[in-house]
């Protein structure tokens, strides 16, 4: 996507509009600009971007003024046609603050499948300071967008796996140590050592599979209101206040088709800021295995995503023969062990099949699983699928 050389902001002084460069330079750019475009970008909110366009016939340079999808947004318009005083317009660091996240899709990842919507409300989240929780499905791209995000921002990260976290204690607060040199002494986490730090983005992976006692230490860390960390049970313990333009970001998967995760206490769900992730349907999957492994055989890559595919619908229907589709994660392992030259078929044995129950043999859930999947190993197209599996299963 080009980028404009130069971004105006639209003013209206007395009764005409003026288009001002929104550095701080404010070179004004008004002669160039049509009346009608002026006045149109200001009545419909919006700024104009100038773009190089090429000339086929000269060296001189050409451009063209388009519209940008960003706000104009005067604040207030103090003109009044008696004192014909000039417009008061947003503080220059609200603007470039709000030209950043309106030209921010240009920074997410072409590996990432996120809406411009959501992940220019990822960004604004993350620059004002809210916690994020990113849901959906297991292997969506929950952790890759808040890793997206960290690079986006060009902030210090730290990464905290809450669901392998065995002493949530040890993870998030620290440990009482003994020696004898020193006697007893206490060694603060990872955990308080991120939270010190300024503008720092912390990675809680897996919320909903940890320890509930590690809920009950994040309460207060995450409450904006409070925004502390007490490093003891009692009352009167010493308390680390969490830093300035720290931003919290949790993934969490939410539902019954995942063991040995828990129901989010309610009041830990209302300090987050909710961003569902979507899953995939083939065509974007595709793309994403075409970004990915450019240089694996284009059908190939379409029988993978149109067998994840299948297994999503399959497991959304109202008496699913599975419990869950093939996720997008497997579906790039899966495509990974392709490119290294395993066959199809037993690439599926390691990546997807496990998966699967196999109680009930030829009624079971691998069974089934299997049936997708030899379809596409026997001659490599889906047609006589719609033979085998029920037509229940697949809707348009």
């Amino acid at each position: 996507m080009k980028k404009p050389d130069y971004i105006v902001r639209i003013e209206k002084h007395g009764n005409k509009y003026r288009a001002f460069d929104i550095s701080s330079s404010r070179h004004e750019y008004t002669d160039q600009i049509k009346p009608g475009a002026l006045a149109k970008a200001y009545k419909m909110n919006y700024k104009l971007g100038r773009f190089k366009r090429p000339n086929p016939v000269s060296t001189l340079e050409m451009f063209q003024w388009r519209k940008l999808n960003i706000p104009n947004i005067p604040v207030s318009e103090t003109t009044s046609e008696t004192t014909n005083q000039e417009a008061i317009t947003v503080p220059e660091g609200q603007m470039e603050t709000m030209q950043f996240i309106h030209s921010s899709y240009d920074l997410k990842p072409k590996g990432l499948v996120m809406s411009e919507l959501k992940w220019k409300y990822l960004i604004r989240s993350a620059i004002r300071g809210k916690n994020i929780m990113m849901t959906g499905p297991a292997g969506c791209g929950k952790t890759m967008s808040a890793k997206a995000l960290v690079n986006a921002l060009d902030r210090p990260d730290f990464y905290f796996n809450l669901g392998a976290t065995q002493d949530p204690r040890a993870t998030l607060i620290g440990n009482t140590h003994f020696n004898a040199d020193e006697g007893t002494y206490f060694s603060e986490s990872l955990f308080v050592q991120a939270i010190r730090t300024p503008n720092a983005v912390i990675l809680l992976d897996e919320l909903t599979r940890a320890h509930p006692d590690a809920w009950n230490i994040l309460m207060t860390v995450l409450d904006q209101n409070q925004r502390y960390l007490r490093l003891d049970e009692k009352s009167d313990s010493e308390t680390v206040r969490v830093a300035e333009g720290v931003t919290f970001i949790a993934t969490a998967n939410i539902g019954n088709e995942y063991t040995a995760t828990r129901v989010l206490d309610k009041a830990l769900m209302d300090r987050f800021t909710i961003i569902e992730m979507d899953e995939l349907n083939d065509k974007e999957e595709h793309g994403l295995l075409e970004y990915m492994f450019p240089n694996v055989d284009k059908k190939m890559l379409n029988d993978v995503a149109t067998i994840a595919n299948l297994t999503r619908i399959e497991a959304r229907n109202e008496n699913p023969r599975i419990s869950n589709g093939i996720s997008t994660r497997t579906s790039i392992e899966l495509t990974g062990l392709l490119y290294d030259g395993f066959e199809l078929q037993d690439a599926a044995d390691i990546t997807i099949y496990p998966q699967y129950d196999a109680t009930g043999g030829v009624d079971s859930e691998r069974t089934f699983v299997k049936q997708i999947v030899q379809k596409f190993i026997n001659d490599g197209t889906s047609e006589e699928l719609f033979d085998q599996v029920d037509q229940d299963a697949i809707v348009s």
